[in-house]
């Protein structure tokens, strides 16, 4: 069984590019989200294995998203990513629940499964 996914990012056209990359792997994309309001809904609503989550969001701190979303336990695993390579700096990071950190150009070559599962 494929491994579930929703993209939270605010740019639609990552948001496409990056869906259609993420099946072309064998994910399961199975919702997207604007922004982090949204985002939360569309997790709790769709319970997905792993979020590929943006940390600077137009409504909201991707970090502290990523909180909110692994308070209850072991899923969803989260992702975080941004166009900005510093944007989680290694001490934010081995602070946050998220899985890990990987800067959106470096997405295509990334081995998601580190992060999501296989």
């Amino acid at each position: 069984m494929a491994v579930t996914v929703v993209v939270v990012d605010d740019d639609a056209r990552f948001r496409r590019a990056v869906t259609m990359l993420l099946r072309d792997r064998g994910y399961d994309v199975v919702g997207e989200a604007g922004g982090s309001a949204e985002g939360l809904a569309v997790a709790a609503e769709l319970d997905p294995d792993a979020v590929l989550l943006d940390v600077n969001l137009a409504d909201g701190d991707g970090v502290e998203l990523a909180g909110r979303l692994c308070a209850g336990g072991e899923r969803p695993r989260v992702l975080l990513t941004s166009s900005d390579r510093d944007a989680v700096p290694r001490e934010l990071l081995e602070t946050c629940p998220a899985r890990g950190f990987v800067p959106k150009p470096d997405i295509a070559a990334a081995d998601l499964g580190r992060y999501f599962g296989s």
